[in-house]
């Protein structure tokens, strides 16, 4: 198979009136037509995931990248404009930018492995023996200031983060839970993470 063609959703022939279809597509999807974006999705799906592949390397990573890039393809398709650019050449710059995107956040992977930590030691603090008075009290203290950060978040971002960390769901079961779809879900974890990194900052900056 031409891999130019694999990467595209349609022929050079039919190119012209391809760029028509997806501008009328986002417009369609701009007033929340979610049938327009199923179909914007399945043209452009495969052409976003080789994009992506080739600048994170990691088909687990790239799963991520390709659902961010079509939830912000949603949210932002009125913001397209057709006399600029074709409707792939819009999605493709944002699937290069959210892969790069990906790239740079891999190397805090372990910063957002120490938050995952604290939150896990913050929600259960006040359920665990800890003999040693001293520990007790810093215990406490990290749950009082866990609990404070996350009554900031909004409600949706605070309750995916709840049933993730205290009540052990996956990102997959809480879709199912609140019967959003899982990219949703997604993002709103991500974005409570990147919220709570900065109020957080302190307690992970702790000596061990």
């Amino acid at each position: 198979m031409n891999p130019r063609a694999a990467s595209a959703p349609y022929s050079k022939h039919g190119e012209q009136s391809g760029a028509a279809d997806d501008a009328a597509l986002l417009a369609r999807m701009s007033r929340g037509d979610e049938r327009a974006l199923g179909t914007f999705y399945d043209r452009w799906e495969g052409a976003v995931r080789a994009m992506v592949m080739r600048v994170v390397h990691d088909p687990s990573e790239a799963d991520d990248v390709v659902e961010e890039v079509f939830w912000q393809a949603w949210r932002q398709a009125g913001r397209f404009e057709a006399g600029r650019a074709s409707g792939g050449t819009w999605l493709l710059t944002i699937a290069r930018s959210r892969a790069l995107d990906r790239l740079r956040s891999l190397r805090r992977s372990r910063e957002d492995a120490g938050l995952d930590a604290l939150l896990e030691s913050g929600s259960h603090a006040e359920i665990q023996e800890t003999p040693d008075p001293l520990e007790a009290t810093m215990l406490a203290e990290r749950a009082r200031v866990v609990r404070e950060s996350l009554a900031t978040l909004p409600a949706e971002q605070r309750s995916t983060l709840e049933m993730a960390y205290l009540e052990g769901l996956s990102q997959s079961e809480i879709a199912e839970r609140t019967r959003e779809p899982l990219g949703t879900v997604k993002t709103r974890m991500r974005l409570a993470m990147i919220k709570l990194h900065e109020k957080l900052g302190v307690l992970r900056e702790e000596p061990a």
